[in-house]
């Protein structure tokens, strides 16, 4: 993981307003939210695994799945995760015993092996102009 600087840092925006501003530029919202936290992720690559813009926000005022909820921004940040290839070779062990339960029939793939892995220097020019943008698009 590897912090950026930015002034979108502690910025206020309603959640709505923000995913408006944001998803016509590629970014999602990722799938590890909660109620009161949540990432807008800008996938940058996929080789050797997923080097993604991650903005970081806060709900300030309700819930994320309310309507009208307001978040803060975080300070954004470059991660990387890296995951082996094939099939999850961790099956779910219930007592000693080897057990197919419905999380690994549905989920068959691997788990990270490095969830915060080395960032090529590649990608810096890319996370400059992303926040260059983002900046542009959120404090103009």
């Amino acid at each position: 993981m590897l912090a950026i600087e930015s002034p979108v840092e502690g910025a206020r925006f309603k959640l709505k307003v923000l995913e408006d501003k944001l998803k016509p530029l590629g970014y999602s919202i990722g799938g590890g939210w909660e109620y009161d936290h949540g990432n807008f992720d800008y996938k940058i690559d996929d080789e050797n695994g997923y080097t993604f813009l991650r903005v970081p926000f806060t709900a300030v005022d309700g819930e994320l799945d309310q309507r009208g909820v307001s978040v803060q921004l975080g300070k954004p940040y470059l991660l990387n995760h890296r995951y082996k290839g094939g099939l999850d070779d961790n099956p779910d062990v219930f007592n000693g015993l080897i057990t197919i339960n419905l999380n690994s029939a549905i989920n068959q793939f691997s788990e990270p092996f490095d969830k915060d892995g080395d960032i090529d220097s590649k990608y810096f020019p890319i996370a400059k102009s992303l926040i260059d943008e983002l900046e542009m698009t959120l404090l103009t």
